[in-house]
């Protein structure tokens, strides 16, 4: 009870603030109960493969609503391209060099308890977003993608992933049926934080349009069309099956009238292109599951995504031209429930305009999938990468490899890819070898960044 007293303390001491850097007035936070906190983290999905960003094909009808009431970041990034180090920086605000989960596996498939345990330990002593609220007096639920050990491991009060390799626990186990197979675990712990009247957090990370590509067969047929791979059409349903799914959940918060006291976050965990749309690239033999440069690549298919935060009343919905990212969510998180996030977080909160303004840059990471090595993310390093406004520069690192894991990339050898983003947003042009200032300026750049990360751990 005193901390959630103090929470509500601390907004109304932040309430002027956030009202300002969202561009609203109203009453004092003081006056309402702490918000809720849902975030939807989509899996495998390319930034563009929404309605509300202009797919032609694709229909989103619900993330479009949640757009339209949002502060939108058409340009989000995650830290990696990569399920699990991007989940593990989403929720700890670190990137992965600073919270050591530069991977999927530590061998592949060889001995994952073994090999994990020590990873996932270190990891847990990091401070998370989930940790934060959990003290404050929130209620967390789980479900669908977590790759580190159980709910309870992670802080949650509640969830879905039991996360016990000797049961096939690796990256949500059980919590991987949500939305596949209906939304009741969630719906139940709405029901029973309401009825506890307390706070909750929501991670609903659906695996979802992740493959299996297996929808429904009324949005199969619906994507079916003479002229379009089998792959593509199996993958568009997929995504408007997610897209369904996250409209349950809307309507299940507004039927309780949540909607209004609740701060909804949505990110995708990286980017996806079917393989078929890569056919003319030679490159692509090397690799049947899905396209190059898209998942695992730091390419815009692989690292850049649309992030949305709702809050009726409290943020004012617009599009935003700004630089946001995935380490971010926790800081915003922190200052929307008038909570303290830790000191030195690289994240900024997306609802503070001028620190939006201030930042120039914002940078990555990729390393190898399959053959982390815990202690030296750097062993298996691959690209570091930095988006500036119209400016893109990667650099290309050759971390190890092994026969069995293969890096994905090893067809690219170009020391730096340089792409002027706003002219050519596929990255379709290489323009390293005519603009040698820009390649020097932005290497500087992300060398600094590094170093000045490093430094402070």
């Amino acid at each position: 009870m005193r901390m959630l007293f103090q929470t509500l303390r601390n907004l109304a001491v932040c309430a002027p603030a956030l009202l300002s850097v969202a561009g609203l007035s109203g009453e004092p936070f003081a006056s309402v109960a702490p918000p809720n906190v849902v975030v939807i983290l989509g899996d495998d999905q390319a930034w563009s493969d929404y309605g509300f960003m202009g797919h032609p094909d694709i229909k989103t009808p619900h993330l479009d609503r949640l757009a339209k009431r949002s502060l939108v970041f058409e340009r989000g990034c995650v830290a990696a391209p990569l399920c699990r180090p991007s989940l593990a920086s989403m929720v700890t605000g670190l990137f992965p060099f600073q919270h050591g989960i530069s991977g999927n596996d530590v061998d592949g498939s060889n001995n994952r308890a073994a090999l994990d345990a020590p990873l996932r330990e270190a990891f847990h002593q990091h401070p998370s977003f989930v940790k934060l609220l959990t003290s404050g007096g929130y209620l967390a639920h789980q479900s669908g993608k977590w790759w580190e050990g159980s709910f309870a491991d992670g802080g949650f009060t509640h969830g879905m992933t039991h996360g016990d390799p000797t049961r096939g626990g690796r990256h949500g186990d059980a919590g991987l049926t949500i939305g596949r197979e209906g939304m009741k675990p969630v719906t139940d712990f709405i029901d029973g934080a309401v009825a506890d009247k307390k706070p909750f957090l929501l991670w609903y990370a659906p695996f979802l349009p992740h493959t299996p590509h297996n929808p429904p067969a009324r949005l199969l047929e619906k994507y079916s069309k003479d002229g379009r791979a089998g792959d593509v059409a199996k993958y568009y349903a997929m995504c408007e099956w997610f897209d369904e799914t996250c409209g349950e959940l809307f309507d299940y918060l507004d039927g309780k009238k949540l909607t209004q006291n609740t701060v909804v976050l949505f990110i995708c965990d990286n980017g996806w292109a079917a393989a078929s749309t890569n056919a003319g690239d030679p490159n692509q033999k090397l690799w049947k599951e899905y396209a190059q440069r898209s998942k695992s690549s730091p390419f815009e298919n692989g690292i850049r995504t649309p992030i949305m935060v709702s809050w009726p009343g409290r943020v004012k919905p617009e599009r935003s031209p700004d630089l946001a990212h995935a380490i971010d969510l926790f800081p915003t998180i922190a200052a929307a429930t008038g909570l303290t996030a830790p000191a030195g977080l690289p994240g900024i909160n997306l609802l503070d305009a001028k620190a939006r303004d201030a930042r120039k840059q914002v940078f990555g990471v990729t390393n190898s999938t399959h053959n982390m090595s815990p202690g030296n993310p750097d062993d298996t390093l691959q690209y570091l990468w930095c988006v500036e406004q119209e400016w893109k520069l990667i650099l290309r690192f050759h971390g190890k490899d092994t026969s069995k894991y293969r890096n994905l990339h090893v067809w690219d050898t170009a020391p730096t890819h340089l792409y002027h983003l706003s002219e050519d947003p596929n990255e379709k042009r290489d323009v390293a070898d005519q603009h040698p200032e820009i390649v020097s300026r932005l290497k500087d750049r992300i060398e600094g960044w590094r170093r000045s990360l490093s430094a402070a751990k």
